[in-house]
């Protein structure tokens, strides 16, 4: 691989699919080079069949607010990102970019690919009037964490997951506990209430 090799950047498109599995692949499995918590969060990632990869590319390139931009080097893609203009809040016209997604081959890493595409989603950014600009990374990219860090990227939340089954069922047992506890309570007073009448008949007599 020449190190002159010129990288450009260009929104993805549907046929662009076989291409993202890839990449996708390809940064997933070096994960598995990064630690024991990265190769938990690398079992979260299922790779996908073309046909689910296209229609699910053709979804997210159906909304109005989102990009898809890719970097591709002699016809490869090479990396890609994700950005969406978004409201800070459900109930303020604050707008902000929300960048869910920085992949770059490991191949090539340390070839500014990162900078390219996050300038990018900047300059998407400034043209809708985003205030602010958020990056939402995996907790193990420990390079891509450092990086972001030191470009002035302040850590503002920490995002958890969860299976949505192991969530319902979780909840469902909470939601048990809570009714068989309120009628506990109900059996309880309903009990006070019987001791309270039958002490007054017998005070009464």
């Amino acid at each position: 691989m020449s190190a002159r090799t010129s990288i450009i950047l260009r929104d993805a498109d549907r046929d662009d699919a076989a291409a993202l599995i890839a990449l996708w692949s390809e940064c997933a499995a070096a994960s598995h080079d990064e630690g024991s918590e990265a190769f938990t969060q690398q079992a979260l990632w299922r790779e996908p069949g073309l046909a689910e990869a296209s229609a699910a590319l053709e979804a997210n390139l159906g909304q109005a607010n989102k990009r898809i931009v890719l970097a591709v080097a002699d016809g490869e893609v090479v990396g890609a990102t994700v950005f969406t203009v978004n409201t800070l809040t459900p109930i303020s016209l604050t707008h902000v970019l929300i960048v869910t997604e920085i992949q770059v081959s490991p191949r090539f890493r340390r070839r500014s690919v990162a900078s390219m595409l996050l300038s990018a989603a900047a300059h998407h950014g400034e043209d809708h009037n985003c205030e602010m600009v958020v990056a939402s990374i995996p907790a193990h990219s420990r390079e891509p964490h450092r990086y972001l860090a030191k470009i002035g990227f302040n850590q503002i939340a920490i995002v958890r997951a969860i299976q949505a089954s192991k969530l319902r069922s979780r909840l469902s047992g909470k939601a048990t506990n809570s009714r068989d506890t309120g009628k506990l309570i109900a059996v309880r007073r309903t009990l006070r209430r019987r001791q309270s009448d039958v002490q007054g008949v017998g005070t009464r007599r």
